[in-house]
């Protein structure tokens, strides 16, 4: 490729993509303050973890009737929508926490968590050019991570040093500012293809297959970063693991969206389930600290590739109406997977122990090799 041909290369960063990046940075911002205040607000270990069921039950029913609500009001009115769940129900908090209340806002707010995760999602995907779709989305992808790195920490710094009531109003606050850039966002999908709904998209082998290889990638990163604290001795370790497999996943992100554009996305994924697997297959042989660090960095680079590659994959498979449909199924494999994953494995590891549950877990995403083998053949 020589340099008149890298120079006419359209840009990634356009002025309609920053925007949607703006209302997406200020609703995962909102939803990661309080992420991990809810939990300390009901005091119970029951109570918790109803709260955060709640909200993620909540996430993915709303993940799967988006494709629909975007076919029929567009984006405009289905983000505003999202943004207003997320922020208005936390102003209940500054009023009462009791437990009803909570459940009730978890909710409003998963139902517009899951709501955006797929419409800003399917928005960024029609944004982005399409020669550039895979450095576009992993760029994409690196930005909408940093609400998590830093809401996270800061919400229950907040609520030790501010109150409570500081941070349910930031939460609301963080939500609603998206809106005022919502008038110069595209106002509904263009183009027509494959129908919007999701339960036709699973109809679809192109479209079930990538995401089973993801969701068993993500099976697997909900596993570490639930019971990897209990499996290496000494948290600086655990520190360690989760920011390397954390950094690596989003560098890898990234780097795999640029050779995805130039190669193609399906080819990288049985190399990617394979690294992944490869990471999480220490976690069964040692707990010493270096290695362990080493394998989650590994294993970041193997879910950074897949995730990457599965949704390039999908999404070349329909046209601009079908992005929608393509994010529901996509994120209901990340959560889903995530979910049952930490669930599973914790009734298994009770049984067997953790190195056998590890084990387990690497033959199950050995097993995401057949679905793999068979959209790179395709």
């Amino acid at each position: 490729m020589n340099a008149t041909t890298v120079a006419k290369r359209p840009p990634i960063v356009t002025r309609p993509l920053v925007l949607m990046l703006v209302a997406d940075l200020g609703a995962l911002t909102s939803f990661y303050l309080l992420l991990s205040v809810v939990p300390i607000v009901v005091a119970g270990t029951a109570r918790a973890g109803a709260a955060t069921a709640a909200l993620m039950l909540a996430t993915m029913a709303a993940e799967l009737v988006t494709p629909r609500l975007i076919a029929r009001f567009g984006y405009r009115a289905v983000i505003a929508g999202s943004l207003l769940l997320l922020g208005l129900p936390a102003l209940a908090l500054t009023v009462t926490t009791s437990m009803p209340v909570v459940l009730a806002v978890c909710v409003l707010r998963g139902a517009g968590f899951g709501v955006m995760m797929v419409a800003g999602g399917a928005l960024a995907a029609e944004l982005v050019p399409v020669e550039r779709r895979g450095e576009g989305l992993g760029l994409y992808g690196a930005a909408v991570g940093l609400p998590g790195v830093v809401g996270l920490p800061l919400g229950v710094w907040l609520a030790a040093h501010a109150g409570l009531p500081v941070v349910f109003a930031a939460a609301t606050a963080t939500a609603l500012a998206g809106l005022a850039v919502l008038p110069s966002l595209p106002a509904r999908p263009a183009g027509s293809g494959l129908p919007a709904g999701v339960a036709a998209g699973l109809r679809h082998g192109a479209m079930v297959r990538p995401a089973l290889v993801f969701g068993a990638t993500a099976m697997a990163a909900g596993i570490v970063v639930t019971f990897l604290p209990l499996a290496v001795p000494g948290s600086a370790a655990v520190t360690q693991a989760l920011l390397a497999q954390s950094v690596t996943a989003t560098v890898a992100r990234w780097l795999a969206g640029r050779h995805s554009d130039r190669h193609g996305p399906t080819a990288l994924l049985v190399p990617g389930l394979l690294v992944a697997t490869a990471g999480m297959l220490t976690l069964v042989i040692t707990t010493d600290p270096a290695v362990v660090v080493a394998g989650m960095a590994l294993f970041g680079i193997g879910f950074g590739i897949v995730q990457n590659a599965s949704l390039v994959t999908m999404l070349g498979q329909v046209s601009p109406a079908g992005y929608g449909m393509v994010n529901a199924i996509w994120s209901v494999a990340y959560d889903g997977g995530m979910g049952l994953g930490a669930a599973g494995f914790g009734a298994l590891a009770t049984w067997t122990g953790l190195p056998v549950a590890f084990a387990v877990t690497t033959l199950i995403m050995l097993a995401a090799l057949k679905p793999a083998r068979r959209v790179t053949r395709r």
